[in-house]
């Protein structure tokens, strides 16, 4: 949107300003500021923000500095400040990793997509909705970035059959085909999106809001009753995209389009008969997604105690991976060690340096500073609901969603506490909001995969991630009033 040079000089500022901001804070606010340490807490936490919304460093290399300065600082002791590094939420995730590559690695997550696209039809529309369908699937279990990366080339085949040269798109009016590898694109890379709220696992803005509600001492959600929320809440924001974007935005109106049948058959027979390891690994993700489910059942009727919950579940199918033989006799596994070498480790330092910030704020009393002085200005209501969330998917448009979870969230904790309320009914819907972000390429890492494939203009994903954004805001609204009212309320 800034381009490169934009770009480059924003993180030079950001690295510069960061710790300057951390020396001034240090200097100038006063040690009665709210409480004896507040000052330094907000030197260290306008030091990590500025970091992270400019991208100065790699978010992970960001999220370490509270390990190393809370302590320095005297805020808390370094065993303190590094517990959250440690938080059950980021093992529940690296399972979830784990899962994700024995998928990616045996390709069973592409064997399944292609099936799900056969399945839908090969008009213009049904194939959009295919992968709409299958793109969204995946995301709920893996990666949104990976799953982007993973559907991109096979939707850019299909659209080489309708338009045989990848070429930028024109400035005029677009022809019918040129709609369809429009429409094409943005589906795959707004499913991607979508897909992911439908699980704890999804999306990383998911797994932080779990880990600081769990710091936070709140109450707890299951995996099954995110998934009593997010799934429809995903299928309803599935539908209104696939309609605004093939039915009101970007029209193709093409019948069969010959070849792609055959294109889809052919990956299919390149893939070959589902081999061992791929019965293996859907095996131990069906039991997985199984005990995620129905871990309640379990544990109130069968065990009658808390034996299962999220993170050794997934732990579990995780570690299943490793050791589940497919040949012993030659000692190969599902998974080795060295197919984690490319696995985003940094994520989960990431999610300890949230958890340690916000843990932080809250021992020098900021959040419950910042939640009072909200809660004087307003009281709860269904329309303050609603501008939480407009705010979140506004803010998703120009920062990371990861980083917009890590810093509003504890906020929005802080809001609750105030107003005396259950935290889960204000941070549930700005987490699903938080994660809304269409209509540029730097919004979502999805939307600038699919950017890249040279089908999409940028005023078409402005004009249609603008809509999209207004009825996704409506559509988590009525959801936070609905659903989540009805399970947290």
């Amino acid at each position: 949107m800034f381009g490169e040079k934009g770009f480059q000089s924003t993180k030079v500022i950001g690295f510069i300003l960061g710790p300057t901001l951390f020396v001034l804070i240090n200097i100038f606010v006063p040690e009665t500021f709210i409480s004896p340490i507040a000052y330094k807490v907000l030197s260290v936490a306008a030091w990590v923000i500025t970091w992270w919304v400019t991208d100065a460093m790699p978010f992970s290399v960001t999220a370490l500095l509270p390990l190393i300065l809370f302590p320095a600082l005297g805020v808390m002791s370094v065993g303190r400040a590094a517990a959250p590094y440690a938080n059950p939420i980021i093992f529940l995730f690296m399972g979830g990793f784990f899962i994700a590559i024995a998928l990616e690695k045996h390709r069973l997550h592409e064997r399944i997509a292609l099936n799900l696209i056969k399945l839908t039809g090969t008009s213009g529309n049904g194939i959009i909705m295919g992968f709409m369908i299958s793109t969204a699937f995946i995301s709920m279990w893996i990666s949104n970035t990976a799953t982007a990366m993973m559907m991109l080339p096979i939707a850019v085949s299909v659209v080489k059959l309708i338009i045989p040269e990848n070429r930028m798109l024109g400035d005029g009016k677009l022809s019918g085909e040129q709609n369809f590898a429009l429409g094409l694109m943005l589906a795959v890379g707004y499913a991607a999106t979508l897909g992911g709220l439908a699980t704890i696992i999804g999306t990383p803005p998911n797994v932080v809001f779990i880990g600081l509600l769990n710091d936070f001492n709140g109450p707890t959600i299951s995996f099954g009753q995110w998934m009593l929320i997010g799934v429809p809440v995903a299928l309803v924001l599935l539908v209104a995209n696939y309609f605004i974007v093939t039915r009101i935005l970007f029209p193709s109106k093409l019948d069969t389009i010959k070849g792609s049948e055959q294109l889809i058959s052919t990956k299919l027979k390149e893939l070959g008969s589902l081999r061992k390891e791929e019965k293996l690994v859907l095996t131990i993700f069906l039991l997985t997604s199984f005990c995620w489910i129905f871990q309640r059942f379990f544990n109130d009727i069968i065990f009658k105690a808390e034996i299962l919950n999220d993170t050794n579940i997934a732990m579990a199918g995780g570690l299943l991976m490793f050791i589940v033989p497919v040949t012993l006799k030659e000692s190969k596994f599902i998974l080795h060690w060295e197919d984690t070498k490319n696995m985003a480790w940094g994520i989960l330092i990431l999610f300890g340096g949230g958890l340690c910030l916000a843990e932080g704020l809250g021992e020098a009393k900021i959040i419950q500073a910042v939640g009072g002085w909200i809660v004087a200005q307003t009281e709860y209501n269904i329309w303050f609901i609603l501008l939480l969330i407009a705010v979140a998917v506004v803010l998703s448009e120009m920062m990371s969603n990861v980083a917009l979870v890590n810093i509003f969230i504890p906020v929005i904790f802080g809001i609750a506490q105030g107003l005396n309320i259950n935290p889960i009914l204000l941070a549930l819907p700005v987490t699903l909001a938080a994660s809304i972000g269409f209509m540029f390429p730097i919004a979502t890492p999805p939307n600038a995969i699919v950017f890249s494939s040279g089908y999409i203009r940028m005023k078409d994903m402005v004009r249609a991630g603008l809509l999209l954004n207004i009825v996704s805001i409506i559509i988590i609204w009525v959801a936070s009033i609905t659903l989540v009212q009805w399970i947290f309320g």
